[in-house]
């Protein structure tokens, strides 16, 4: 199954029914998703067999997305992570297209952009980005995101210390 890359939340009906085994093994599945299903019918107590039958409904049923690597950027050369709030400029007429509509599409295309939130309030996006050096993330924000017709304004924080920093959901 491949990893969804997208700046969207799109439930696939709304909420699935869940019961506690349903909830036991995708919590399993969150800490290793590489687990056989011989270890995770052990670790729910159900059989090899009934526990494919399980995953498989909660795979189709859109619970389940993906199964990816967990990568630490600061081990492979990505050491430095920013949050922008990203503020665009109000529709016009210049454009044929929304300016949202254009940032959505640009975003998808950026590779330093890892993670990116529409917002209330007075900034419209907020996108979580991973570079290599300041050097790096200027040259992001200066030849890339600025350079946006749709961009109007951003403000940086970056990142001292990760705190907490898990992909589980509490299921």
């Amino acid at each position: 199954m491949l990893a969804q890359e997208s700046c969207t939340i799109c439930p696939m009906d709304g909420p699935i029914p869940l019961d506690a085994i349903d909830r036991r093994i995708l919590r399993a599945l969150q800490r290793d998703g590489r687990a056989t299903y011989d270890v995770l019918a052990q670790e729910v107590g159900l059989s090899p067999s009934a526990a494919l039958r399980r995953v498989k409904r909660l795979e189709e049923s859109g619970a389940v997305t993906a199964y990816v690597a967990l990568l630490a950027p600061e081990r492979i050369g990505l050491p430095l992570m920013a949050y922008l709030n990203v503020r665009l400029e109000k529709h016009t007429e210049r454009h044929k297209r929304n300016p949202m509509d254009l940032f959505r599409a640009a975003v998808q295309t950026w590779p330093e952009v890892v993670e990116c939130a529409a917002l209330t309030g007075e900034m419209d996006y907020l996108l979580r980005v991973v570079v290599e050096d300041m050097a790096h993330y200027s040259r992001f924000v200066m030849d890339t995101l600025l350079k946006h017709p749709s961009v109007q304004d951003c403000k940086t924080s970056f990142v001292l210390d990760r705190v907490k920093n898990t992909t589980a959901l509490p299921v």
